[in-house]
């Protein structure tokens, strides 16, 4: 056991064995590099640095490489000044030994008596080094009382003394330091940058992985490069020295693509049976509720990214190749936004849920009728069109038969957008809250009207044609039986979605 287990034989995680010890080695970080190294070189060294920016982009690896720099004995002015890595001041920062080189977490550090102390040995002199070094991590949790007590000593600190301040919320973090320190906003590291990393870290290693597993990887750490390397040890450790995608969907509970494409096309083609089947199956296997509705929002969300043109892997997840063309030939984009908000709804009412597989069939269910949906927006220019097309026949059928009252209903289709446009524009309730949705009964006109109205006058509107046996007949009737093809399409994609609105669909 203690070969096995000890000391020398101690697993180092893979973010402290490739933790960057150049400036160079920063992934990511091009701007931040460029600036410090130059500052570097022509001797522009600052009494404080101001580090910000996500966990794990590389802000106290560039805090301590800037330290070595600062404190290396053999580096030249043509290499920018770099820290070298092998002399004595290196070797003691890279250990965590230098005397002149102090890392304060400023969580357990954050009291003022702290930063008092800090104030009494910023007087003498580094020991080893040209310069004493302060690198205080998570600066935003010192109080108010410790950053008041810092103002002087940054911004007129001794010579020798460099302060470097690393936080991941600079908003917390007062103006009045911030005003005294150089900032440098780190970014979150790209997908393929990342990726890049892990594939040589693999080779480095002679670990097999296949590019859609160290994509996944990659992609999961949302930019975050200590992210990534920790999901990396986890996957290796179960993968047996080959990471592959089917593994990871495996042991980690995570749906493939293949599942996500098969449960689209069997709600797009409105196949309940089907679509339930295939979440039974897939909670079978394992899968967390949460994560199955985190990738179904995903891959709509996919969906609708391919819609409006975007194909690059890195944003979709996949190569867009692989999704379905059925599903991304049934929705456009009104109902693939839908799709989106289902599915984020149902994330927040899982939290509230009597039930969460309860949530996640309701949501299907929605998925399911979703291409018979019809959006507000839809909904309002169907009533305009059909306000139109009513209007037109009206005035044919004063003066006409039915025959030549349809020829009245093509003219007023011809006008009806700009009947449309002498229309009051359009405006939410006054009762309805700020931000809020406005329901499509409730959509108003600043003439009072509103669509719930006009859609009960649209459809009962009822005139006296000389050829009707029964005045009561609708003249939705005496419109479809007479000449369909004079209905505007809107119009009749819309009251086709509503069971008894149209008398008949066929043209006698």
């Amino acid at each position: 056991m203690a070969d096995r287990f000890g000391e020398s034989s101690r697993f180092e995680v893979t973010a402290s064995r490739y933790r960057p010890k150049t400036f160079d080695e920063l992934a990511g970080q091009e701007f931040v590099v460029s600036t410090i190294k130059n500052s570097l070189k022509n001797g522009h060294i600052a009494n404080a640095y101001l580090f910000s920016g996500p966990r794990g982009c590389g802000k106290t690896s560039a805090a301590r490489i800037l330290a070595r720099s600062l404190n290396c004995t053999t580096n030249k002015p043509e290499s920018g000044l770099e820290a070298c890595g092998v002399c004595d001041n290196c070797r003691a920062v890279s250990a965590g030994s230098s005397m002149d080189v102090l890392e304060i977490d400023g969580a357990s550090n954050n009291s003022v008596n702290d930063v008092r102390q800090i104030k009494d040995e910023v007087l003498f002199a580094p020991q080893a080094g040209r310069y004493k070094v302060y690198i205080i991590d998570e600066v935003h949790m010192l109080s108010s009382s410790a950053f008041n007590a810092l103002l002087k000593t940054i911004e007129e600190p001794p010579p020798y003394i460099v302060f470097i301040f690393a936080t991941t919320e600079l908003h917390k973090v007062p103006a009045t330091i911030k005003s005294r320190c150089q900032q440098f906003n780190f970014r979150l590291i790209t997908v393929e940058v990342i990726q890049g990393i892990l594939k040589k870290i693999c080779a480095d290693n002679k670990i097999q992985a296949e590019d859609d597993a160290l994509f996944w990887i990659a992609r999961e750490s949302t930019g975050s490069m200590r992210d990534a390397f920790t999901l990396f040890d986890q996957v290796v450790s179960f993968s047996g020295g080959k990471i592959e995608s089917k593994v990871i969907r495996e042991k980690l509970g995570i749906i493939g693509l293949d599942k996500l494409n098969a449960l689209a096309e069997a709600c797009a083609e409105n196949d309940a049976a089907a679509s339930f089947a295939l979440v039974d199956e897939i909670l079978d296997s394992g899968v967390a509720i949460e994560q199955f509705i985190i990738d179904l929002a995903g891959y709509y969300r996919s969906l609708l990214l391919i819609k409006n043109g975007i194909t690059r892997e890195s944003i979709l997840g996949y190569r867009p190749e692989i999704f379905s063309a059925k599903a991304l030939n049934t929705y456009d984009f009104i109902r693939l936004e839908q799709a989106v908000d289902i599915m984020l709804n149902c994330y927040r009412g899982i939290r509230y849920s009597v039930s969460e597989r309860f949530e996640l069939e309701t949501a299907v269910s929605k998925l399911i009728w979703l291409t018979k949906w019809v959006s507000p927006a839809e909904l309002k220019a169907a009533i305009d069109d059909a306000r139109g097309v009513i209007g037109g026949f009206k005035a044919g059928a004063a003066n006409a038969s039915s025959g030549a009252a349809m020829s009245a209903v093509a003219g007023a289709n011809a006008g009806a957008s700009a009947g449309a446009n002498q229309r009051a524009p359009f405006s939410p309730n006054a009762s309805t809250p700020q931000g809020g949705a406005v329901p499509a009964a409730k959509m108003s006109f600043s003439d009072g009207s509103t669509l719930a109205a006009d859609f009960q006058r649209v459809i009962s509107a009822r005139g006296s044609v000389k050829d009707q046996e029964e005045e009561d007949v609708p003249l939705w009737n005496g419109a479809v039986h007479g000449k369909k093809e004079e209905i505007p399409e809107q119009v009749e994609k819309f009251v086709s979605k509503i069971h008894g609105t149209i008398v008949s669909q066929s043209t006698e």
